[in-house]
């Protein structure tokens, strides 16, 4: 029966009633059955080569992963169904400029692997609060960046992940958000608080493979559907909703026509929704943020067996970040050409029967596309693709969010808690931020005009730049202290609350409801408000550290980059053992970094060729 609302549009979605309940044949069910056999079988595989019944062997899979599931979980961690949805919804909306903060990270990675692993590597730590702790000495710097990293998982990334695998289902399905979401957590809970670490990483590579197939089929049918990049270019100027008057608004042309930038991906730095200077530098800076100083990253690498393992899945990893902008961003671009009255609606009451939120409808653009021109068994594939991606991310994000409790937070409160405690205190809190994101979800939905991308990036840039700055500073820079770190976190904190406070209380607005948040305090651009935070936060630092006495240098050893060539330590092996065999292996050796137990607060490194390399921590 045809929908009233679609009467007249010219267009895919106005000669068809909209599908609410698509995934009901028996080849799209049987292609979700086997993904989920195949994840779990992988799951319960790892569980039993890997040891889980340690801190180690849970929190950092043992040491033992190779290059590609490194590469591969760093790339899935990332690519949650907050990317499907979000940047596919962001591209409908405004066109190809969001792809920079997906090209950005190519650069950013590769800082990871080169210049910060190593020094968390000599510093023989699991967590980034313990980095800190080790770097600057005291508790306080730690005890604050575990806390705000577990409010950053709770409002940028297990909510906004959530909500965006429950809106495909949603468009898929017809289920109630909550009943989606719960179904969801559910299953991602199931081998996470089980599996540890390696099952994470081995079920993420195996999702990776399933993320990069689907969407690369999803994007040949969307190509084909609008006739090919060249009917994109010329249809998307045009892809305008049918209904876009109303009798209650004003409705102004801005708020419903595609921009005239759409397909450039470097903007006006006055005028552009995403500007140049913000592409370049402000997405550089939360980027650096989360890839160089993030638990649910910077963990994945610990937990490589080498260096040269680590260097090599930052390059995998780099390389797969290419991809985002054509497999979600260009097909949420052509969902809205496809189906301008629903992706593109502007009319409030129209979203609302259409999405549920009157503030844009842009984040069905991904699902819209799926359950449309999809054939049967392959639409099922694409929901197993958004489950996938949604399972991976949200694993990921659980197992280092009850890392930091655990080992940065819980052991501070039982200093004398026994490994078993810490193995179900872990357990336990992802159950617990499971719920406080649920509760979080409505603030999410109606943020920053539905879109889903800019919500979590304006976040970002509210809280993350004083900690990348602490981080860099405290890596390159030996003379910055404890002081300095510590207020300028503070100052930071301060500066960035001063912002996102008004945002969230007077609401971030959108084209037809602009926003009652003085100028003055919300009116710079996000991406411009992170680079002068950074600055102030690095600066305050650097004034602090320089206006207070030096660190003691037992602290800046282990704790800072340099470059440079270790020496053996006395007795040190160059020829070590088979791990399992015990027999002598010169074959296959490499240069890796080990600290060497038992030194105490004055702990060596050495560069020593292994052929079965682990870094081995001091106390």
């Amino acid at each position: 029966m045809e929908n009233p609302i679609f009467v007249g549009a010219k267009n895919p979605s106005s000669e068809t009633a909209p599908q609410k309940v698509t995934v009901n044949n028996i080849s799209d069910i049987a292609v979700i059955i086997c993904y989920f056999i195949l994840v779990i079988g992988v799951g319960i595989w790892s569980m039993f080569r890997t040891n889980r019944g340690t801190v180690g062997g849970y929190f950092l899979a043992g040491q033992t992963m190779t290059w590609w599931p490194v590469g591969a979980s760093l790339f899935a961690s990332n690519i949650g169904s907050g990317h499907f949805v979000g940047l596919a919804g962001t591209g409908a909306a405004r066109g190809i400029a969001v792809g920079g903060f997906e090209w950005n990270a190519l650069f950013i990675v590769l800082l990871l692997g080169w210049l910060f692993v190593p020094v968390y590597l000599t510093a023989g730590v699991i967590t980034m609060p313990q980095y800190l702790k080790k770097r600057f000495g005291g508790t306080r710097i730690s005890l604050y960046l575990s806390v705000i990293s577990l409010f950053l998982y709770i409002f940028t990334k297990i909510s906004v992940d959530m909500f965006s695998g429950a809106v495909f289902i949603q468009q898929a399905l017809g289920w109630n958000i909550y009943v989606a979401v719960i179904a969801l957590l559910s299953i991602t809970a199931l081998y996470t608080v089980t599996g540890g670490l390696a099952a994470l990483m081995y079920t993420d590579t195996v999702q990776t493979f399933v993320i990069i197939a689907g969407a690369f089929v999803l994007t040949g049918f969307a190509f084909f559907e609008v006739g090919g990049y060249s009917a994109l270019l010329e249809k998307y100027r045009s892809a305008i909703p049918s209904n876009s008057q109303s009798d209650r608004y004003n409705i102004s042309p801005e708020c419903y026509t595609p921009r005239d930038d759409a397909f450039q991906l470097l903007r006006d730095p006055v005028t552009g929704d995403l500007p140049w200077p913000g592409v370049l530098f402000g997405i550089a800076i939360i980027g650096a943020w989360y890839w160089c100083s993030d638990q649910v990253i910077v963990q994945r690498c610990l937990a490589a067996r080498s260096l040269t393992h680590v260097k090599a899945g930052c390059i995998l990893c780099g390389y797969l970040k290419l991809l985002p902008m054509f497999l979600m961003v260009f097909p949420g671009m052509i969902s809205r050409v496809l189906f301008p009255d629903e992706v593109g609606c502007v009319v409030p009451e129209l979203c609302q029967q259409v999405c549920g939120t009157d503030v844009g409808c842009s984040n069905i653009a991904y699902p819209k596309l799926v359950v449309s021109i999809m054939p049967n068994g392959l639409r099922g594939l694409m929901l197993a693709v958004m489950l996938a991606a949604l399972m991976s991310s949200l694993a990921s994000i659980f197992n280092s969010s009850s890392t930091l409790f655990t080992m940065d937070i819980w052991t501070r409160l039982r200093p004398q808690a026994r490994e078993s405690e810490l193995m179900v205190v872990g357990r336990v809190w992802v159950l617990v931020i499971v719920a406080v994101s649920i509760c979080w979800i409505p603030v999410v939905q109606a943020s920053q005009s539905g879109q889903l991308f800019d919500y979590i990036q304006s976040v970002t840039c509210y809280l993350a730049p004083p900690i990348a700055a602490v981080f860099f500073l405290a890596v390159f820079v030996k003379r910055v202290n404890e002081p300095g770190a510590f207020w300028g976190l503070m100052g930071g904190l301060a500066m960035g609350l001063c912002r996102m406070v008004p945002e969230f209380w007077f609401g971030s607005g959108s084209c037809l409801f602009p926003t009652d948040c003085p100028t003055l305090v919300c009116g710079v651009h996000y991406l411009y408000f992170a680079i002068v935070l950074f600055a102030c936060t690095s600066v305050l630092t650097l004034l602090v550290s320089y206006c207070t006495p030096a660190i003691e240098d037992k602290h800046v050893s282990i704790g800072s980059f340099k470059l440079g060539v270790f020496k053996p330590l006395p007795g040190a092996s160059n020829h070590p053992v088979h791990p399992s065999t015990g027999t002598p292996e010169s074959a296959r050796r490499q240069p890796v970094l080990i600290l060497r137990p038992g030194l105490g607060e004055s702990d060596e490194l050495c560069m020593c060729s292994v052929s079965y390399p682990e870094v081995v921590f001091g106390k």
